[in-house]
C-alpha cells in the first residue's frame, strides 16, 4: 500500500496541496484498524470525504457494498479514475461542503483538516449509524470534552447535543506524507437516537461561548447583540435576564440540556425564537 502511494506520487509528479489539507495516510495498520472500527459488511454504504490517492478507499471497497468518495482536487479525481477499477466505488468530484450527499449509513474518512468543523456538522444533519474519522488531535480533544473540562467549547457542546464521540487512537505525524505540523486522532462518532438529540439555537450558543469563562448572565450581557438585540431592546429585557436558568454558572460548565433550559426561558419570554427541543 505504501509503495503504491509513492509510486503514484512519482508517476504524476504530485505535490500535495496545502490549501486543501492534503496529508496522505501511509500506515496500513491504521487504515485496517479504521476499517475494522467501522464494522463494514456488504450491506453498508460508506461515505468517504477526501479519498486522496485511494489507499483507504481501496480498503473500504473490499469490505463495503458501496463506497461514495468525494474529492475536490481534479488531479486526484483523474488519478483515482485512471488507476483503480473499483466496481462498487463512485468518485464524486466537488466540494464536500456543497455537493449533495448520496444516501449512506457509515462514514470513514481521513478528513481535510480545514473543513473539520463544517463537514462534521453537515454529517450530523444526515442519518447514519457510525463514523470513523481522523482529525487534528486538538480538534478531536475538543470534540470529546465534557462540561467543566479545559477543552470544553462550543464544538464540544454542539457535538454532545446530537452524538456520542470518543477518541479511539492517537496518531503521530509520521503516519502521514507530508508530515503535518500536529498529531492527529481517530474519533468514532455515533448519532444519538432521534428522541435524545437536542436542537440548539446556534446564535445563543455562540453568544454564550464567546465568553466561556464568564457566568451565563455576564456572557449574555456582553453578547446581547449576537441574539439580535439592540442596546435599547437589551435594556428592556435586562431585568428578565436576571431570572435566567443557570445565571451564575460558568458557560464552560453547561451541558446541552442546560443550554436548552436557557433557550426555552428566552423563547418563552419572547427574547429569541423558540425551536423544538428535538427534531425528529
Amino acid at each position: 500500500m505504501r509503495e503504491r502511494l509513492f509510486y503514484l506520487i512519482s508517476k504524476y509528479n504530485l505535490k500535495p496541496n496545502r490549501n486543501l489539507g492534503q496529508n496522505f495516510l501511509i500506515v496500513p495498520d491504521i487504515i485496517e484498524r479504521n476499517v475494522e472500527r467501522a464494522g463494514l459488511s456488504e450491506k453498508d454504504t460508506v461515505l468517504e470525504v477526501g479519498p486522496g490517492l485511494g489507499v483507504l478507499t481501496d480498503a473500504l471497497a473490499g469490505r463495503a457494498g458501496k463506497v461514495y468518495a468525494i474529492e475536490k482536487d481534479s488531479l486526484l479525481v483523474k488519478i483515482l479514475r485512471n488507476e483503480y477499477d473499483w466496481p462498487n466505488v463512485e468518485i464524486i468530484e466537488g466540494d464536500a461542503l456543497k455537493v449533495p450527499f448520496p444516501e449512506f449509513n457509515k462514514i470513514v474518512s481521513n478528513l481535510p483538516y480545514q473543513i473539520s468543523s463544517p463537514v462534521t456538522f453537515r454529517f450530523l444533519k444526515h442519518e447514519f449509524e457510525r463514523a470513523v474519522l481522523i482529525y487534528q488531535l486538538e480538534f478531536a480533544q475538543r470534540m470529546v470534552a465534557k462540561p467543566g473540562e479545559k477543552n470544553y467549547s462550543r464544538l464540544s457542546l454542539m457535538i454532545r447535543a446530537k452524538a456520542h464521540a470518543e477518541i479511539a487512537e492517537r496518531i503521530g505525524r509520521g503516519a502521514f506524507w507530508p508530515k503535518p505540523e500536529v498529531d492527529s486522532a481517530v474519533v468514532i462518532l455515533e448519532p444519538k437516537p432521534p428522541e435524545e438529540r437536542i436542537e440548539l439555537d446556534e446564535n445563543l450558543v455562540r453568544a454564550l461561548f464567546q465568553h466561556r469563562r464568564s457566568t451565563v448572565l455576564s456572557a449574555l450581557k456582553k453578547s446581547h447583540h449576537m441574539l439580535g438585540l439592540t442596546k435599547e431592546e437589551f435594556k428592556r429585557v435586562k431585568g428578565i435576564l436576571s431570572r435566567i436558568p443557570h445565571a451564575n454558572e460558568r458557560v464552560f460548565q453547561l451541558s446541552p440540556e442546560d443550554v436548552w433550559e436557557i433557550e426555552e426561558f428566552l423563547g418563552e419570554e419572547g427574547i429569541i425564537p423558540l425551536t423544538p427541543r428535538v427534531t425528529l
